[in-house]
């Protein structure tokens, strides 16, 4: 069986009002701030979006049977999370990517099935998010 992959990388900053305590979701956003009702939100700044990946991956991506590895670094602090593609994927949002536990699909929605969501990542990682200066290096890499 012939395997390909795929790689996106997105930088993004940390934020003071980072809780990361949705039970089902986490979020990467473009925008610059963050109310302190976005217990979703992991990081800011995002300098892509849905909308901003390339045609490859997004294809790939969209591939059934198509498997997501989220590499999430903040200085030495990183993390791991698996999720699923799916050919009913959108990837249209102009600002937010929004990785989900459940099948929901929206056009926010990078990918389905996480193995775990913002409540479940390291509290090492959540603190280093919280810090307005950290730089995010999140890397996207799709099996097909």
């Amino acid at each position: 069986m012939n395997t390909e992959t795929v790689t996106e990388t997105i930088f993004a900053r940390g934020h003071r009002n980072v809780k990361a305590t949705h039970k089902s979701t986490f979020e990467i956003t473009k925008e610059d701030s963050l109310s302190s009702n976005g217990d979703c939100v992991i990081a800011v700044s995002a300098d892509r979006a849905p909308a901003d990946l390339n045609l490859e991956f997004k294809r790939a991506l969209c591939r059934k049977g198509s498997v997501l590895t989220i590499l999430i670094e903040a200085g030495e602090i990183a993390e791991v999370v698996k999720a699923l593609g799916s050919p009913h994927l959108i990837l249209s949002h102009p600002s937010e990517m929004v990785v989900r536990k459940s099948s929901y699909i929206s056009d926010r929605t990078l990918a389905v099935k996480a193995d775990k969501a913002a409540r479940e990542l390291s509290r090492k990682l959540v603190e280093r998010l919280r810090n307005p200066s950290q730089e995010v290096k999140i890397t996207l890499t799709v099996r097909v």
